[in-house]
């Protein structure tokens, strides 16, 4: 990949030697590089500060409703002519960028039928807080898709609208369950889901298997299975459009 923007600088996976390499829009490569030599590589699933819930226990990966097998929450018709995927991580600056330019495309394809979309997200960006918002925020995304996925674009562009800042402590517990309450997931059993971090480790499976595949950065784009480069069809407003368009 070498124009698809990517997330946090370049993070080491726990529990393997493989480091994610992120390439940016060349506007911002020189900035990246910079902040990768001030700061260094950051251990994804490292033990942080003041961690609001208790992860599930490793190994326990139960799989949450309405997610297909490869952990994507897929919404649309079943038989849409164009599926567009989406790799992101929740706490991911250019997936905000990625969200605000192409998010109502993306809502407006699945409500008149034209294309279905799948979001894989993912966690990797944990030390980019000192609460572990990137793999609670992502756990908050299964929760929500188990309850139903009705509301789920909309939870996702207001998590996304609510982004909190790299280097701070991430929005707490309280804040995700008020979030998913107010785009309609009231059920008490989304906001359990949410402190007890019920699927932390399906989604650090699922993350696992998401790298291994090959995707190396955040957002990863893909309409048809074909990977979107096109910096100005991620990020311009409704850039994402005529690529859809092209592919009916």
């Amino acid at each position: 990949m070498s124009t698809n923007p990517g997330g946090w600088p370049p993070q080491q996976n726990t529990g393997s030697n493989r480091t994610l390499l992120f390439v940016l829009i060349p506007v911002l490569a020189v900035l990246v590089i910079a902040a990768a030599v001030g700061i260094g590589l950051l251990a994804r699933g490292a033990v942080a500060e003041e961690i609001s819930g208790a992860p599930a226990a490793a190994g326990s990966g139960s799989a949450p409703r309405n997610v297909l097998a490869d952990g994507a929450v897929r919404i649309g018709e079943a038989d849409a002519a164009v599926t567009v995927r989406v790799v992101l991580d929740l706490q991911c600056p250019f997936c905000k960028a990625f969200e605000e330019a192409n998010g109502k495309v993306l809502e407006d394809a699945v409500r008149d039928g034209s294309a279905a979309v799948e979001y894989s997200v993912i966690s990797f960006l944990d030390r980019a807080s000192t609460t572990e918002y990137s793999s609670r925020a992502g756990n908050a995304s299964f929760c929500v898709a188990d309850s139903g996925l009705a509301d789920y674009q909309g939870w996702l562009a207001e998590m996304f609208a609510r982004q909190p800042e790299e280097g701070g402590a991430g929005l707490p517990d309280s804040d995700l369950i008020d979030i998913a309450e107010a785009v309609g997931y009231t059920d008490s059993a989304v906001a359990d889901c949410i402190t007890e971090r019920r699927y932390d480790a399906y989604l650090r499976t699922k993350t696992d298997e998401v790298l291994d595949s090959g995707v190396n950065g955040t957002p990863t784009v893909y309409v048809d299975d074909k990977e979107v480069t096109d910096s100005a069809a991620l990020l311009e407003p409704n850039g994402l459009a005529p690529v859809i368009a092209a592919a009916r």
